[in-house]
């Protein structure tokens, strides 16, 4: 008869409560950030991009209006899954990490049609004088902030395994180059004296964010559907594995999923029937300690088996 399984449910020792009580509000703080800068940019580009008349820069404004929609989705999504598991969502609330990247990825897409119809819009009616410089501030400024605020959110989404900051660090990324690209179109309208020039970069910011959106979309799905960790998880846990070979007989249906930040990791190992329950569990235990020494945060449980020789 199997042993019962050993669960190593905590990260870098502690119990889910006090693993979660130790995780720094950094990933709550940086949203938080992002969320005012991006309420800032707002009101700027409104205001500059109605003083320059420039449909690009006020289609970046509509793109902030999303932006701060998307940022606020992150920031509860963020301190909702930093909750610790309980008997009524035992794996944790990681999962609404998901539903913000999906939130985020529906709001970029609206904002690209709304992009898209006022740059057709203005190619069929023909565009009015543009103030090349007064947009031009707008989106230095903009490009600059967004710039600073999505290297931070980037690195701290990698410190903190989180899905919502990854998604906004990926969006923000994309307001570089929106601003960026509008830029360019700006320069080319007051180099060559042609407004066409401002819808046509709309309507590649539109593209653009279409684009991001369906990346966002398959993220959020894979996430959802329990996708396999990816193949250097997968490594790290075989190559503990390997390590221990001497110790046990074999090992089998490797399962593997991620819950927001958290990674879970659970496996059956054969070990010679013959073992006491004590030296199993000993080896069981280590194996675990092992995969979360690679794995930071993940939630192991190892089920151990008698090797009996049958499959």
């Amino acid at each position: 008869m199997s042993s019962p399984a050993s669960q190593h449910n905590h990260s870098e020792g502690g119990s889910p409560a006090e693993a979660h009580s130790a995780l720094s509000d950094a990933p709550f703080r940086i949203a938080a950030i992002s969320l005012a800068v991006t309420a800032c940019l707002l009101a700027l580009k409104l205001v500059l991009g109605t003083i320059s008349d420039s449909i690009a820069v006020l289609s970046d404004a509509v793109d902030s209006g999303t932006d701060l929609a998307a940022g606020f989705a992150a920031l509860l999504s963020v301190r909702i899954a930093r909750q610790p598991a309980n008997e009524q969502y035992p794996y944790g609330h990681g999962k609404v990490e998901a539903l913000s990247a999906a939130v985020a990825a529906t709001i970029i897409g609206v904002g690209g049609g709304v992009i898209t119809y006022q740059a057709i819009r203005r190619l069929i009616e023909g565009s009015p004088e543009i103030h090349v410089e007064v947009g031009l501030v707008a989106m230095v400024i903009a490009g600059a902030a967004n710039l600073v605020v999505g290297y931070l959110m980037a690195r701290e989404a990698k410190r903190s395994n989180s899905m919502a900051l990854r998604a906004e660090s990926t969006h923000l990324r994309t307001n570089v180059v929106q601003a960026g690209a509008i830029i360019v179109g700006l320069l080319l309208v007051w180099a060559t004296d042609e407004e066409v020039f401002d819808p046509l970069v709309a309507l590649a910011l539109a593209a653009y964010m279409a684009y991001t959106a369906i990346g966002l979309v398959r993220t959020a799905i894979e996430e959802m559907m329990d996708a396999a960790l990816p193949e250097e998880d997968m490594r790290a846990i075989l190559d503990v594995l390997e390590a221990h070979k001497h110790e046990v007989r074999g090992y089998h249906n490797i399962r593997t999923r991620r819950s927001g930040a958290t990674r879970h990791v659970d496996m059956h190992v054969l070990f010679d029937p013959e073992g006491t329950v004590t030296h199993v569990h000993e080896v069981a235990d280590t194996i675990a300690d092992d995969i979360q020494a690679r794995l930071p945060g993940c939630i192991v449980v190892v089920h151990p088996e008698p090797d009996t020789g049958g499959l």
